[in-house]
């Protein structure tokens, strides 16, 4: 029982960890891409509140879950999926962490530019950039965790 539980509370955090990632990416860059600088205010003030309370928390329960499953099912960590599974785990959250720094600054400066009714300011398109930058390769690392997890592929390397 206790490992049907921890499998739960693994697969939820994975899902909201990639859920609200994706969905905070889609109305930022939407949103941002409208030029509507009140509405980018809004979402930006939105996306940076989600990563905090959703993000952040099933960033930190994934690893605990993860290693603790792994304990449970007598999974050593040398498991070609599973050092796999870390590495792009952490190359994710490589990427993730500039990201939510440049959100906070996208949200200040959006917020910034509304307040004074002017457009977005050049630094808010250079940090946004970035923040796409970084975001792209964050998504297809956790698509690829995904695959690992559901297809535990014992042929790998």
């Amino acid at each position: 029982m206790e490992y049907l539980i921890v499998k739960w509370l693994h697969v939820i955090s994975s899902t909201v960890l990639f859920g609200t990632g994706v969905g905070s990416a889609f109305y930022l860059l939407a949103t941002t891409l409208s030029r509507d600088v009140r509405a980018v205010a809004v979402v930006a003030r939105m996306v940076v509140r989600a990563d905090w309370l959703f993000t952040a928390t099933s960033a930190v329960l994934q690893p605990l879950t993860g290693f603790w499953l792994m304990h449970l099912a007598g999974l050593p960590l040398q498991t070609p999926w599973v050092k796999m599974s870390i590495f792009f785990y952490v190359l994710a959250i490589l990427c993730w962490l500039p990201v939510v720094w440049l959100q906070i600054r996208l949200r200040d400066l959006a917020s910034e530019a509304a307040s004074r009714g002017q457009a977005l300011p050049a630094r808010y398109w250079m940090f946004f950039k970035w923040w796409v930058v970084l975001g792209v390769p964050a998504f297809f690392l956790f698509l690829a965790l995904f695959w690992l997890m559901v297809a535990k592929p014992a042929g790998l390397a």
